[in-house]
Parts: structure tokens; C-alpha cells; sequence
């Protein structure tokens, strides 16, 4: 596995209704900043993906954000409007859509963490543990289990398992981590 650089964190936009989801976030991006790694995420400047954005660039952390042009207004509001542009919450690529951001994303990290968030959340760590099986990375997924928040989804993946759906399961293995603060060290030990 190559060293480890940039690091996905996929989670939401909305701030969730528990104060540990946006202080998982903090706590995450904190933690990149002092071990010089980039924090690769969706772009956006509220909720927890602002959180974790200001986190690492208040801590002197790298931030790129990827996001899709017709979410700039809604997630991002005026800030980093232009292409491939710089903010306050460190680099932006603009992409058509999100297809474009998705795969823009993948192919600047070599590991990815799902905080938090929703179906968005959901539906992109989902296709990294996809791809994964499918044998077209094998770069550690994480979930940031913080307050039991993605336990239902590991019971999922296990019935999945258990009734035969996961047919390579061996490469599928996400990281199951619920201290904010050991997740970068999880990911480097992986």
C-alpha cells in the first residue's frame, strides 16, 4: 500500500443532533493536520464537512474540496465559486457532477472515513466497500462509529455476510473505530 497522504472523509452536511458527531470531526481533522495529511472531502462549508474543513486548515493542515457545481450555492454558499479555486477552506476542484467528484475523490486519497452524515454519506462509503470487493482498491475504509451512529450498517454488512451476499469477503474489512481521535492511527497501522 502506498504511503499514506491524503485521507477521504466522507459526512454530512447538516451538523446531526449530537454534539460528539461535530467534535468527531474536530477531533479527525486535528489529527490529520499534525501528521501532514490532506484531508480530501465533499467541498462544503457547514455541517460536519465544515467542521472537519476548518479543523485541519486552523491546525495547518491541506484541504481539498471536491464538489459539483451545482452544489457550490447550497453547500458552500459564496465562498470558492471558481474552478479549481482557494478559500479559506483550502483548495476546490469544481466537477460536472457528482460521478466526477466521486471518482475526482477516490483518486486523491488512499484511505477513506465516513463520519456521521446521511444518504450521501452513506452511498459513498457504500461504493468504496463496493470497489473494494471488487478488488479495485485495497486502501482501508473506516467508519467513525462515533455514539453507535453506523452500527445498524455493520449489522447490514454482517447479514450480508451471513446469508451469502459478500462473496469476496475477505477484502472487504472495513475499520470499525469509535475514538475520533485513534482513527488516523488505526489507518496508518491497517
Amino acid at each position: 500500500m502506498p504511503e499514506i497522504s491524503s485521507i477521504c472523509v466522507y459526512c454530512g452536511s447538516q451538523p446531526g443532533n449530537h454534539p460528539a458527531f461535530q467534535e468527531a470531526a474536530r477531533i479527525l481533522g486535528k489529527t490529520m493536520a499534525k501528521r501532514n495529511i490532506r484531508l480530501v472531502y465533499g467541498g462544503g462549508g457547514m455541517g460536519i464537512m465544515g467542521e472537519i474543513s476548518r479543523a485541519v486548515t486552523e491546525h495547518g493542515g491541506r484541504v481539498t474540496g471536491v464538489i459539483p457545481k451545482f452544489l457550490i450555492s447550497k453547500e458552500r454558499g459564496t465562498m470558492g465559486a471558481g474552478d479549481d479555486d482557494e478559500d479559506e477552506l483550502g483548495e476546490v476542484i469544481v466537477t460536472r457532477d457528482m460521478h466526477e467528484r466521486k471518482t475526482k475523490m477516490f483518486e486523491l486519497s488512499q484511505a477513506f472515513v465516513a463520519l456521521p452524515g446521511g444518504i450521501g454519506t452513506l452511498e459513498e462509503v457504500v461504493e468504496m466497500l463496493t470497489w473494494a470487493q471488487l478488488g479495485r482498491h485495497s486502501y482501508p475504509v473506516v467508519f467513525a462509529n462515533v455514539e453507535g451512529f453506523w452500527d445498524p450498517l455493520i449489522d447490514l454488512l454482517s447479514h450480508m455476510a451471513e446469508s451469502g451476499f459478500i462473496h469476496t469477503r475477505g477484502r472487504l474489512k472495513p475499520l470499525v473505530v469509535r475514538d475520533p481521535a485513534k482513527i488516523v492511527e488505526e489507518i496508518l497501522r491497517a
